[in-house]
C-alpha cells in the first residue's frame, strides 16, 4: 500500500465522502449549515403536543417533516420517528457520496448508527393500545418499531449494505462514538464503506416531564424560545431538547480515490471513556472528559498543541458546560485561551443520540470551509466560562485538525479529532 494511504500509526486512513442531515434548522446539510451560519434559531414552541402544562415549553423541532418524501407511506407506518429521520438523512448521505443507493460490493459496507432512547412515542402508543383495546390491539411491528437498532436495520435495508452493523447506545455521546467505531471497523479492515451516525426523535411529553423532573431543561426563556440555548453564558439555566440526525459516509481512502470521490474531511482519532461518577452529574474534576480527549489525540498521533478548533459538547447547563470549560483548560494549559471553541447547539437545541454526528458534520464543514460557527445566545460572561466560545458570529479561520467532544448521561464521554483534508474539497 502506498505510505499516503496510511495514517500517522500506520493504519488505513478513513475519510468522509457523504453528509445527511435533517435538523430543527432544515431538512438539509446546506440549510442547516446556511441557517447556523445566520444566526436562525431552530428552537421554538413545542408543536408536537401541547406544552402548557410544563416548566418547559420549547424544543428544537424537526419542522413540516413529511416522511413520505423520503420513503412509501407503508414503509412510514411501520418505522419510529427515528427510524424516519434516518432514513431521510441516509438517502441524502448516499446521494452526497456519489454512491448508487444499491451498492456494487454490499459485503464490504457496513452500518453504525446509534440513538440514545430510539422510537419512544411508538412504545407508549403500543402501551396505551394494549390498555385500551387489550392484546389485540397491539401491532405486530409493535416490538421492531421502537427498538435502538432499527435505524441501522432500516439504512441496511435501503442500501442493501450487508457487512459489519451496530447500534451504539451511549446517551449524549452516541453521535460521536459511533463515527469512531464505524472508523475502527474501516481501520481493521472489515469494511470498506460505513454509514455511521446517530439520531434522536425525543419530543415527547414524557422526555419533557422526565428531564424536567431531573432540573435538567431551561425553564426562564418559553417567551424567548430562541434565547433558550445559551452555552457558557452566565444566565444558562439548562438545555433544550431536540431532535433530528446525521449520517456519513465514511470510506477507506483508497476506496474514495480509486472512484474519485469528493472528499470533505478525515477521522483521524476517536476515543471514549467513563467518569466512573455519577448517573448524571459530570465528575467534578472534569477526569473522564479530559481522558476522553487526551485518548481521542494519541489515537490520532497528535498533541493539543495540533488542535486549532474544539467543537464543545456545550449544553447550556450550569454543570457541565463549566466542566466542559475545566476540562480544556487542564488538557491545553495556557494555549486553551487561543484556541476558539462553540457550541453549535446554541442553534437547534440538544439532539442527545442524533447531536454528536449532527455537530460533527458541522465540524467538518468548518474545517473545509474555513468557517468557524458562533455560540450564539453568549451574551453575559461567566467568570467560570472564560474561554474563546466564538460568540454571536461566524469567524472565519484556516483550522485544519478540530476536536468533537460529546459527553453523555452516565458519565459517557467520546471525543473526535477531525481534519480537514488537502484536496479542495468543498
Amino acid at each position: 500500500m502506498n505510505e499516503t494511504l496510511l495514517d500517522a500509526r500506520g493504519r488505513p486512513r478513513v475519510v468522509i465522502t457523504g453528509l445527511g442531515m435533517v435538523s430543527p434548522l432544515g431538512h438539509s446539510v446546506e440549510e442547516s449549515w446556511a441557517n447556523l451560519l445566520a444566526g436562525v434559531s431552530g428552537i421554538g414552541r413545542i408543536t408536537q403536543f401541547d406544552p402548557s402544562p410544563f416548566a418547559t415549553q420549547v424544543a428544537g423541532e424537526v419542522k413540516d417533516f413529511n416522511p413520505r418524501d423520503h420513503m412509501d407511506f407503508k414503509e412510514a407506518r411501520r418505522m419510529s420517528r427515528a427510524s424516519q429521520l434516518t432514513v431521510a438523512a441516509a438517502r441524502m448521505a448516499l446521494a452526497d457520496a456519489g454512491l448508487p443507493e444499491r451498492l456494487a460490493d454490499p459485503d464490504r459496507a457496513g452500518v453504525h448508527i446509534g440513538t440514545a432512547v430510539g422510537g419512544i412515542e411508538r412504545a407508549f402508543e403500543e402501551f396505551d393500545a394494549f390498555r385500551e383495546r387489550g392484546p389485540r390491539g397491539v401491532s405486530p411491528f409493535a416490538m421492531t418499531m421502537f427498538l435502538a437498532n432499527m435505524p441501522s436495520h432500516h439504512v441496511s435495508l435501503m442500501t442493501g449494505a450487508t457487512g459489519p452493523i451496530g447500534a451504539t447506545v451511549a446517551a449524549c455521546a452516541t453521535g460521536t462514538q459511533t463515527i469512531g467505531e464505524a472508523a475502527e471497523t474501516i481501520r481493521r479492515g472489515a469494511a470498506d464503506v460505513m454509514f455511521a451516525g446517530g439520531v434522536e426523535g425525543l419530543i415527547h411529553p414524557a422526555a419533557i416531564a422526565g428531564f424536567g423532573a431531573m432540573r435538567a431543561l431551561s425553564t426562564h426563556y418559553n417567551d424567548t424560545p430562541e434565547r433558550a440555548s445559551r452555552p457558557f453564558d452566565k444566565d444558562r439555566d439548562g438545555f433544550i431538547l431536540a431532535e433530528g440526525a446525521g449520517i456519513v459516509v465514511l470510506e477507506r481512502l483508497e476506496t474514495a480515490l480509486a472512484r474519485g470521490a469528493r472528499i470533505h474531511g478525515e477521522v483521524l482519532g476517536h476515543a471514549s471513556s467513563s467518569d466512573a461518577y455519577h448517573v448524571a452529574a459530570p465528575d467534578p474534576e472534569a477526569k473522564g472528559a479530559i481522558r476522553a480527549m487526551q485518548w481521542a489525540l494519541d489515537d490520532a498521533g497528535l498533541t493539543p498543541g495540533d488542535v486549532s478548533y474544539i467543537n464543545a459538547h456545550g449544553t447550556s447547563t450550569p454543570v457541565n458546560d463549566a466542566t466542559e470549560t475545566l476540562a480544556i483548560k487542564r488538557l491545553f494549559g495556557e494555549r486553551a485561551y487561543e484556541v476558539p471553541i462553540s457550541s453549535t447547539k446554541s442553534s437547534m437545541g440538544h439532539a442527545m443520540g442524533g447531536a454528536g454526528t449532527i455537530e460533527s458534520i458541522f465540524t467538518t464543514l468548518a474545517l473545509a470551509r474555513g468557517l468557524i460557527p458562533a455560540t450564539w445566545n453568549y451574551e453575559t460572561p461567566d467568570p467560570e466560562c472564560d474561554l474563546d466560545y466564538v460568540p454571536n458570529a461566524p469567524r472565519p479561520a484556516d483550522i485544519h485538525v478540530a476536536l468533537k467532544n460529546s459527553f453523555g448521561l452516565g458519565g459517557q464521554n467520546a471525543c473526535l479529532v477531525l481534519g480537514k483534508f488537502g484536496n479542495g474539497s468543498k
